[in-house]
């Protein structure tokens, strides 16, 4: 799978910022949003190659949105890859159930714009 389209959902402005321009130095076409509802439209009015999401966001919070767009009994991104971004502090059930529904967990302290960009090398050449 080629990624080029994604939309990035973070209320940061400032980590917000710095991700952005290092996807669109890269080459990808990106959308950013900075709050939950209009994380949740955007998603759900376009397709996306792939949705990175905050979990702790204005509105709506990002699980909140992960399971409107992908639950049991419903995939609304079939074709979208889902990474969860967050320095959000969760026990490790939390953390099983969502990353059961991604195609990426990933702790924000931990993530230099370089390595998400490996990261997406990576789902990309996983397909």
């Amino acid at each position: 799978m080629t990624i080029k389209t994604i939309l990035c959902v973070e209320d940061d402005r400032f980590i917000g910022e710095m991700y952005i321009r290092s996807l669109r130095k890269a080459g990808y076409d990106v959308e950013w949003v900075v709050d939950g509802n209009d994380g949740l439209v955007a998603a759900r009015n376009k397709q996306y190659d792939l949705i990175i999401l905050d979990i702790m966001l204005p509105e709506q919070r990002g699980d909140q949105i992960l399971a409107s767009l992908r639950n049991d009994e419903v995939d609304l991104v079939p074709n979208s890859k889902i990474i969860i971004m967050t320095n959000f502090e969760q026990n490790d059930h939390e953390r099983d159930a969502i990353s059961k529904r991604v195609d990426g967990y990933l702790i924000k302290a931990d993530i230099t714009p370089r390595r998400l960009l490996e990261f997406i090398k990576e789902i990309e050449a996983q397909g």
